[in-house]
């Protein structure tokens, strides 16, 4: 079955980094396309950033672009994401995403994921 392991969260102070990553398993991760999300203490789940299969493609939620960054190793079966100039509203539990699809067809509802990762925490002291 498809397993999604998050590593990489942690303290840091804003403006600091952070760099999560997530290994697949039980799939061909160099078919897919993946994603990250975050959900903040009793707020919804959120979108922040996807990539293609390939890496060639990748978009992020507005509140993140230009500080972060996702990439992706597929010989490693990993994604990851580089966390720069980290704010205090960064903090989250982050997860890992896949829906087994491409990047056109990746969704940013969480409700239509498939397979999520445990989560990482990630917090940010101002």
């Amino acid at each position: 079955q498809v397993q999604l392991v998050e590593s990489g969260g942690g303290l840091v102070q804003a403006g600091g980094s952070l760099r999560l990553a997530c290994t697949a398993s039980g799939l061909t991760f160099s078919n897919y396309a993946m994603g990250w999300f975050r959900q903040a203490p009793g707020k919804e789940r959120e979108f922040v950033a996807a990539i293609s299969w390939g890496g060639g493609s990748r978009y992020y939620a507005d509140s993140v672009k230009g500080r972060f960054t996702i990439s992706r190793n597929n010989a490693k079966n990993t994604v990851y994401l580089e966390m720069n100039s980290l704010k205090p509203e960064d903090t989250a539990v982050y997860y890992c995403a896949t829906n087994l699809r491409s990047l056109v067809e990746f969704t940013t509802t969480p409700a239509s994921i498939n397979y999520w990762g445990q989560g990482t925490q990630v917090t940010v002291s101002s």
